[in-house]
């Protein structure tokens, strides 16, 4: 069963029999969905954004509003491997919240600052239980591309996750972006970026971030999902850190954390691995 949020309701479509469902798909009257606006759906205990029918931006379960559903969402957090105690973190794309409520709750030692251009995305944060702003989370409406250009307070991790209707936001993959993210960063930090494998500018948006980072990159599988893939970049010269390292920070985070750290860990040693290779 479809909900919308009361903001964002609209007319209910009723077909008088499944073929025309089936043929609504084919040939869609103008509706909401095509327009790009964001809308949820709710089915089997679950809350899903979308801005069509045909992908999901984010999900979350209503029973359990905190945990990370989708698999991409779980790798994006692999950059505590990287950063294990992060002060300052920036997110470019709120989509329905999952990785700012979940850094919110199980990092508290961390300021969360959430770049989202979409106002409707915005406005539906109360449905997917995302926290209220206050001294160290906040939700600012903004251009997350304009805002790393002139960014003037360095942060530890920067998680670009923004895509829209059409799919990954071109400002988000320039050379010149990726230059900003670097520049963003502290002098240990690390940009998590989650790309479309299977988009037409994968490769080209990869080679941008290896240009920026200097190769100090691995790209991170999604379990269960090959349509996605995480770039991990980091600005440190000690790159990469040892398999000993990452499986001890494994095996500290999952004590604490409801994520497989250390199949994370094991996934990034043999990538790292094969870029040596």
């Amino acid at each position: 069963m479809r909900s919308i949020s009361k903001a964002e309701k609209r007319p209910k479509r009723k077909f008088p029999n499944p073929l025309k469902e089936v043929i609504s798909w084919f040939n869609p009257e103008s509706s909401y969905e095509l327009n790009g606006h964001p809308y949820i759906q709710e089915e089997d205990g679950l809350l899903a954004l979308h801005f069509d029918r045909l992908s999901v931006q984010s999900e979350m379960r209503l029973d359990a509003p905190d945990e990370l559903v989708l698999g991409y969402t779980r790798a994006l957090m692999g950059f505590m491997l990287f950063a294990p105690n992060p002060k300052h973190i920036a997110m470019v794309g709120l989509g329905g919240g999952s990785l700012a409520k979940y850094c919110y709750r199980n990092l508290p030692q961390s300021d969360i600052l959430v770049l989202e251009i979409n106002s409707g995305v915005i406005a539906l944060r109360d449905e997917f239980a995302i926290p209220h702003d206050d001294e160290r989370f906040q939700v600012i409406l903004a251009d997350g591309a304009d805002y790393v250009g002139n960014a003037s307070s360095p942060v530890d991790v920067l998680i670009v996750d923004g895509f829209d209707a059409s799919g990954h936001s071109p400002q988000l993959g320039s050379q010149q972006f990726y230059d900003n993210c670097f520049s963003m960063l502290g002098e240990n930090g690390i940009l998590a970026v989650n790309l479309w494998f299977e988009y037409a500018s994968y490769k080209e948006y990869l080679s941008r971030i290896c240009n920026s980072f200097a190769y100090r990159i691995v790209i991170v599988d999604v379990e269960g999902d090959s349509a996605n893939k995480i770039i991990l970049a980091v600005k440190g010269a000690d790159f990469p850190p040892s398999a000993a390292t990452l499986r001890q920070r494994a095996d500290s985070l999952s004590a604490t954390h409801p994520i497989n750290y250390q199949a994370m860990a094991d996934n990034i040693i043999q990538a790292l691995a094969t870029l040596r290779t």
